[in-house]
């Protein structure tokens, strides 16, 4: 993709002062513009369909969907988006997690100031970012671990991850069915298949799993 004069970006997260915070930054700089902004989701897939944007910089815990959700969805229907996933977890499952569903790289809020102009740079370069402190470390761990779990981690299906999202928000089966547009009995076979693929028993752990996913804010 060709590197445009002035990147258009998109900023998605559900904290206005964050939003606010990285427009200051990024507009101080001459080849960045914030374009658009979104408060979940589910709105900034939607906005960064538009042809006009070309950096989508996501916070990974929204309402509606989730920032890896919308990143996986964005890499499949606009492919030469590129996005940036923007986090509080210094957390190398989180980080994989984002280079997997298709990001371009992975900003902890703590250093976002200083960060967030060279990631975005970066990815619209088509290279990835990834925050400096202790990277190897992480990758080191994450291995090991991914040794030590084998497929665990992705054993629920995509649509099966929005049903759980939505679950551990609160929202009752009718209303996930209107939501997603589907039925609420596939709702229901969805949490079914859930609970045997987790080995668990209510609501309660699905709930504590989201947690532990990063798809839900504790």
């Amino acid at each position: 993709m060709p590197i445009p004069a002035v990147v258009q970006i998109l900023i998605a997260d559900d904290h206005a002062l964050v939003r606010e915070g990285l427009k200051r930054v990024l507009n101080h700089e001459p080849d960045l513009q914030v374009a658009a902004e979104a408060a979940d989701g589910a709105d900034a897939v939607e906005q960064a369909l538009d042809e006009r944007i070309d950096l989508a910089v996501l916070d990974i815990s929204m309402p509606r969907k989730t920032g890896l959700q919308a990143a996986r969805e964005l890499s499949h229907r606009r492919p030469q988006l590129r996005t940036l996933i923007l986090s509080m977890y210094e957390n190398e499952q989180f980080l994989f997690e984002a280079l997997k569903a298709g990001a371009s790289g992975y900003v902890l809020k703590s250093g976002a100031e200083n960060d967030i102009v060279e990631a975005c740079r970066a990815a619209v370069r088509g290279e990835s970012f990834l925050y400096p402190a202790a990277v190897d470390g992480l990758i080191r761990d994450f291995i090991e671990r991914a040794d030590q779990r084998g497929n665990d981690f992705d054993v629920l299906t995509p649509r099966e991850l929005e049903v759980l999202k939505l679950i551990a928000e609160g929202h009752t089966s009718k209303e996930i069915a209107v939501m997603l547009v589907i039925s609420v009995k596939t709702v229901d076979q969805h949490r079914t298949n859930m609970l045997d693929k987790l080995r668990m028993h209510d609501r309660v752990e699905l709930t504590r799993y989201a947690i532990r996913r990063g798809l839900i804010e504790p």
